[in-house]
């Protein structure tokens, strides 16, 4: 008799996390539902839409657990108690431990697992495309930030900058799949905050000079109305 119900002792959390794994390392439309099944301990086709409603519930529920944990990453983002400059480093240093611990699929599961998608589930690379803007705003929120404290020179251009930072971040999916070692990911990290040092060292000197020229501009000023 072919087998109905869920198999005994079926935990719905620990079947997400395992779900999670398989649409990680192969991507939303290479993931199959009988590899689904026998990852939950061999359920049947009834039973994962009863607890599931969808492959692609399924693939929701994923993202918010991968969210929720993995995800947190980028926190420091979105943490006012840290400078800009230590936001956008422990977030680039963080995504890079993660994505090189092979504990888990290498790599980011909100770039990786919609790379290629059919056009009838373009929406699930709409969904995964939203939460990397959040990260892009992240991003340039700090640098903003930065601009208006004196950290980063006025006329810095924080939209470009913003654009340089995520290009890195969603690049680690790559590097991390071709094992680049997390010693080298780290100092790319230190390089890439080196340009940050240079651009508030540079604007400091600029500033340096303007009020010197400025003084000495209201110095001759003075001394020729007298």
């Amino acid at each position: 008799m072919a087998r109905t119900g869920r198999p005994r002792g079926f935990d719905k959390d620990e079947a997400v996390q395992k779900a999670m794994s398989l649409f990680w390392e192969h991507g939303y439309e290479a993931t199959s539902l009988t590899q689904l099944k026998a990852a939950m301990g061999g359920i049947s086709a009834a039973s994962f839409y009863a607890a599931f409603t969808s492959k692609e519930g399924l693939f929701r529920k994923v993202v918010d657990h991968y969210l929720a944990t993995y995800g947190r990453v980028t926190a420091p983002l979105h943490d006012s108690a840290l400078t800009p400059r230590e936001a956008i480093e422990q977030t680039l240093q963080r995504s890079a431990r993660m994505q090189t611990d092979e504990a888990h699929p290498l790599g980011c599961l909100v770039v990786a697992s919609t790379s290629t998608c059919s056009p009838e589930n373009r929406h699930l690379q709409a969904r995964l495309a939203q939460v990397r803007e959040q990260n892009r705003i992240g991003l340039l929120v700090c640098l903003d930030r930065a601009v208006a404290t004196g950290d980063l020179p006025h006329d810095a251009d924080a939209a470009a900058l913003a654009a340089v930072f995520n290009t890195f971040l969603v690049g680690l999916t790559t590097q991390a799949r071709d094992r680049v070692p997390l010693a080298s990911l780290d100092a790319a990290v230190s390089q890439l905050m080196q340009m940050w040092d240079g651009l508030a060292t540079h604007g400091s000197r600029t500033q340096g000079v303007s009020g010197q020229s400025e003084r000495q501009l209201s110095t001759t000023s003075t001394a020729q109305s007298t």
